[in-house]
């Protein structure tokens, strides 16, 4: 396959056919993200496209899975996105499940009739970054969105038809916004009833906005313990109906798989023993983004 740069790919992704379409994140300006800083947002040509599913079709024949990189895919217009579904469809027919990260603001350049049409066409399930559902923490974190406008777009996504899978970071708010981070998180996350919720734990990136403001002192991380108690109440306020959630993310440090709202009392129980010092911890030294 034609990749650029570095390959960012959500976990369960992990053996899906990788096709690259666009380079970087159309937004990029995320004060704690450093995925895709000197990469420059740019739209793959749709020949080389076109060839990696042809090469896929050869090479990789039985996969059942694919994803569309990079980091916002679905900003591509529907003239673009339409041939490469359908070439996906014809060429990779044992593909069940085409995945792609949005963003609120990628949703809104789509009509409900184009975004049924993507779900017709293939495309399956999105992966929403929401990070925090305090407007507050949004607009300190310059994530271009509000909790609000990402709770219409995701409810459009799911009328037509759409899987969500919701990312949201541990620790954004720093100690002193913990608790209204971890309760305004779980509220938007209840409200949204994603498929699959996922929680990743912040770790600054050296040369992002937010790196600058730790060095500096105007930004406090939060310790293992801290981010231990962020994700109970997080996981308290968080009402699912039927939904994974997933804090298998190799920055985590207790990982688990759960099903809510059957699991959800055995993980409260899990995080109390971690902080009770009753269960052992990821080492700092093991956890990655």
């Amino acid at each position: 396959m034609d990749h650029e740069g570095f390959i960012i790919r959500p976990p369960s992704e992990a053996d899906s056919i990788l096709l690259q379409v666009t380079l970087g994140c159309s937004h990029n300006r995320c004060a704690f993200c450093g995925a895709y800083r000197g990469k420059p947002f740019r739209v793959k040509e749709q020949a080389r496209v076109m060839a990696d599913i042809d090469w896929a079709a050869k090479k990789l024949p039985r996969h059942s899975r694919l994803f569309l990189m990079d980091g916002d895919a679905l900003v591509l217009p529907m003239r673009r996105l339409e041939p490469i579904l359908t070439a996906i469809r014809e060429k990779l027919p044992r593909v069940r499940r085409v995945g792609s990260y949005a963003s609120a603001r990628s949703l809104q350049t789509k009509t409900d009739a184009e975004l049924a049409r993507l779900k017709e066409l293939g495309l399956d399930i999105i992966y929403l970054g929401l990070e925090s559902g305090d407007e507050d923490v949004l607009a300190r974190m310059n994530k271009g969105v509000t909790v609000a406008e990402q709770l219409h777009q995701a409810a459009r996504a799911r009328a037509a038809g759409l899987k969500l899978n919701v990312t949201v970071l541990l620790g954004l708010a720093g100690p002193e916004g913990s608790e209204q981070h971890a309760q305004a998180t779980g509220a938007a996350l209840s409200q949204m009833d994603p498929e699959q919720a996922a929680a990743l734990s912040l770790m600054l990136v050296p040369g992002t906005p937010l790196h600058d403001d730790w060095e500096a002192g105007r930004f406090t991380q939060c310790t293992a313990p801290e981010l231990l108690a962020e994700l109970g109440m997080l996981v308290e306020h968080t009402h699912l109906s039927r939904g994974l959630f997933l804090c298998n993310h190799g920055s985590n440090h207790l990982p688990f798989r759960a099903r809510f709202p059957k699991d959800k009392a055995a993980v409260l129980q899990s995080i109390e023993a971690a902080l009770a010092g009753e269960r052992e911890l990821k080492p700092e030294w093991q956890r990655r983004l």
